[in-house]
């Protein structure tokens, strides 16, 4: 992946994420290519924390969803 290229999925950010920091703190890289793989890493997580927070969100709008179906079925019973 190319420092412009957007992930393909969770999954394979948090791989190359986890690939760059096992890199830099192996303490191997030039000064030019620690600056380039943090700006990458910092990509990576933005990307990461985005998808969490919209798998949460997505998450609580279903719980929110079978909430009011479960609710509403114990009223119908009562």
């Amino acid at each position: 992946m190319t420092d412009s290229s957007v992930a393909q999925s969770f999954e394979q950010a948090l791989a190359e994420l986890e690939a760059l920091v096992a890199k830099m703190e192996g303490g191997q890289l030039t000064l030019e290519e620690s600056l380039m793989a943090h700006k990458r890493g910092a990509d990576l997580l933005r990307y990461c924390q985005n998808t969490l927070e919209n798998a949460e969100q997505q998450v609580r709008i279903l719980e929110g969803e079978l909430m009011r179906a479960f609710d509403g079925g114990e009223d119908a019973g009562e």
